[in-house]
């Protein structure tokens, strides 16, 4: 969505509360005989921690906060900045892990292997499961349950009922805590502009990110599940070098 003015981040509200609620009334078992039916089991390929496949991995709250404890050097502000005020400050809803050069997940070893693997995050452990509304190639809004369908890893295999019930609770807790957090991200940032008497403004916004892409600085605000955290970065910050 679009965010341009305040009426657009109180339509952003709106919008997520009713995917919440469609989200709720999803029956779980359809997506348990989704899981048993696609029998998707991890190879270890590490294709999805490739930039082939996705280009951030985005951390929910929780994820943060370990993640600012025990590698907080391999975070940064998710690359997708939602709104940018008359100041030229941007907003963002949380954090992102870092890439390498080659765009690829900055935690996966020359070997194509997760050097966290047995403490990966959250959104790591239930891929390629989502359970989220998108438009298909014809405009048309249905639900998506896999990503990357035959894309990695290995299908058809035996899933146990107890797995698949696992799964469908571990997908559906995702997808809505990731809601939630874009909701209350857009409800604190509602209340940052006006205790501070600032609005959005789309014009500052392009060419602040054009200015950002020629290697100038920006202040970013990154919702922390409380308030933000102020960061100022230039893009380079998002590759590690080592």
């Amino acid at each position: 969505m679009s965010v341009n003015s305040i009426k657009d981040i109180e339509s952003a509200i709106n919008a997520i509360d009713e995917e919440i609620s469609s989200l709720e009334a999803y029956p779980r078992a359809e997506l348990e005989k989704i899981i048993k039916e696609v029998g998707f089991r991890c190879t270890l390929c590490g294709r999805c921690c490739t930039k082939e496949y996705n280009d951030h991995v985005f951390l929910l709250v929780k994820d943060c906060r370990r993640a600012k404890e025990k590698y907080p050097d391999m975070i940064m502000p998710a690359p997708y900045f939602e709104i940018c005020d008359n100041l030229g400050c941007f907003y963002v809803s949380g954090y992102a892990l870092k890439v390498k050069e080659n765009g690829d997940c900055a935690f996966l070893n020359e070997d194509r292997r997760c050097e966290i693997y047995g403490d990966r995050f959250e959104i790591c452990r239930i891929y390629p499961y989502m359970l989220h509304r998108e438009a298909d190639e014809y405009g048309n809004v249905d639900w998506r349950q896999i990503s990357g369908l035959n894309d990695h890893g290995e299908y058809n295999a035996e899933i146990s009922d107890e797995e698949c019930r696992k799964t469908a609770e571990m997908t559906a807790a995702y997808e809505k805590d990731f809601l939630v957090q874009e909701r209350d991200f857009y409800k604190r940032v509602l209340e940052h502009l006006g205790e501070n008497g600032l609005k959005p403004v789309r014009r500052i916004y392009d060419e602040k990110m054009r200015a950002f892409g020629r290697g100038e600085p920006i202040t970013v605000f990154v919702y922390n599940g409380d308030g933000f955290d102020e960061r100022v970065l230039v893009s380079g910050d998002y590759v590690i070098t080592r």
